[in-house]
This record gives C-alpha cells, sequence and structure tokens, in this order.
C-alpha cells in the first residue's frame, strides 16, 4: 500500500438463527461482489473466509435473536461498529422462526423430537442445550440498528447501493411503495383476479415482484408496508373466502413480528 493511500473501510457479517441465504445470495452474485471488493475490506464473513477483526464499519447481521447469549453476542458487535444492517427478513422482522413465539418452546420441541424427548427435558435441563431459548426477536428489538435491507433472501442490488450510500455517510431512502406497484410495472395479472390470494397489496415493494413474475404469489417476506390498511386487507382476504385461522397464518408465515410493530402491540 501507497503511503498516500488509505485502508479501505472494514465490513463484516454475521449469521445468527437463519439460512444464511441472505449471505449466499451475495456470494452468487460474482459481479456484485467484486464491485464490493473495490470499495472495502470483508474482515469477517463466515461463509467466505476464517479472518477475524476487532472493529468494523459496517455490520451486517443475518438472522433473528433466540437466546439471551445471543443478543449478548450482537451488543458486543454493536458497541464494535460504526453502522449496523439488519441484512434479510430474518433479522429485520424475525421471519418464520418467529411464529413459535405463539408455541410455548417445550410444545415445539415436542412437534419436532416427540413427547419422549419433550418429557425428558422436562427431568434434564442438560439434555436440550438450546433450552435458554426465548422470544423469537429481529435484531432491532436489541440493539439499535441503522438500516433493514429487506427480503427472503434480500436483494444484492440493494445491498450494493446500501453500501456505496452508507461509504458516503448517507442512508439511502427507497420510497415506500406495495407490490402491486412493481407487479403493475410488469404487467402481471392480479392474483386476486386468478381467484388466489396476495400479501403484495401489504408489503414493501423492492424485490421486482419476484415471485408473482415467476406465477407464485406474495407471502410478505419483506415486510409489512408502514401505512397498509391490514383490516382492508384482511376483510379482502375473507371476500375470497379465507378464514380468519386461515388469514393469521398468512400473516405470521413471515409477518408476525412485523405486525406486532406496525400495530403498535
Amino acid at each position: 500500500m501507497k503511503d498516500t493511500e488509505k485502508p479501505k473501510p472494514k465490513i463484516a457479517f454475521f449469521d445468527f438463527a437463519g439460512c444464511e441465504g441472505c449471505q449466499l445470495a451475495l456470494l452468487n452474485c460474482e459481479d456484485v461482489v467484486l464491485d464490493l471488493l473495490e470499495l472495502v475490506d470483508i474482515v469477517e464473513f463466515r461463509e467466505a473466509l476464517s479472518e477475524k477483526a476487532h472493529r468494523y464499519d459496517i455490520s451486517f447481521i443475518e438472522g433473528s435473536i433466540n437466546r439471551e447469549e445471543d443478543a449478548q453476542r450482537l451488543r458486543d458487535i454493536r458497541a464494535r461498529s460504526k453502522y449496523v444492517v439488519a441484512l434479510g427478513a430474518c433479522a429485520c422482522m424475525g421471519n418464520v422462526q418467529a411464529r413459535s413465539n405463539f408455541v410455548a418452546p417445550a410444545e415445539n420441541f415436542a412437534v419436532v423430537y416427540g413427547e419422549e424427548a419433550r418429557n425428558r427435558v422436562q427431568t434434564d435441563r442438560e439434555y436440550w442445550p438450546l433450552w435458554a431459548h426465548t422470544r423469537v426477536r429481529s435484531v432491532d428489538e436489541v440493539v439499535p440498528v441503522d438500516y433493514q435491507l429487506r427480503g427472503c433472501p434480500m436483494i444484492p442490488e440493494e445491498f450494493l447501493s446500501l453500501v456505496k450510500s452508507l461509504l458516503a455517510g448517507s442512508i439511502p431512502f427507497f420510497p415506500p411503495k406495495p407490490v402491486c406497484v412493481e407487479c403493475k410495472m410488469n404487467c402481471n395479472e392480479c392474483v386476486f383476479d386468478q381467484g388466489r390470494t396476495c400479501m403484495g397489496q401489504v408489503t414493501y415493494a423492492g424485490c421486482n415482484a419476484v415471485c408473482i413474475n415467476n406465477g407464485y404469489v406474495c407471502d410478505g417476506c419483506r415486510g409489512l408496508l408502514p401505512g397498509a390498511n391490514l383490516d382492508a386487507h384482511r376483510q379482502l382476504l375473507r371476500e375470497s373466502g379465507l378464514t380468519d385461522a386461515q388469514i393469521e397464518s398468512r400473516y405470521r408465515l413471515f409477518c408476525s413480528q412485523a405486525e406486532t410493530k406496525h400495530t403498535g402491540q
């Protein structure tokens, strides 16, 4: 390095409870990674390298926070980071695993491992090291977050745009709009007109309506849009033939934590 060259900003990736699909989505986009490496030094990234560092300019957090030991680790990362970004649906709103907040941990354990295992847990806590599991939390329920990069997985192009903005000292602004806007831009027929149901009316856009483009529906993985009329959307789902239990299941698939924040409950 020449004496006049400044060291590149240091960025790091950390994973908690999740599939690590957001990190894989980034690694699968070689062009984005190459652009990124021109701007920064990646100092921690378990999916790609073994190096460690003590301080970070930007820390990307993937996964939800399910245990107190994870919350303590996250607080330590926050204390050593200039910026913290929640990366993907798990970090932003708990994602699918937040559905477990509506069921007692022992009941979840019994469903997965059987009644005999649950009985053993109740008499021998050391049998289940994860007994310390608490309520599933999004990252911003534990530490301050500078930005949320939504999606399941996140969109690599949004990721690169965010990094460039943070390095320039600003926070990117994406106007909040529903997925329906992107469906219109892609000339998609509304799934409700096809006799199906969708979460697109109340969900953050930014994915280019990728699921609808490929013949599926929106399940709401990018979270609930601020100001969305959830009561009207629920009524539309009822009029489309869904029961209240089915509607609750649709909302809880990705948005159980997001709905709590949305409504202030």
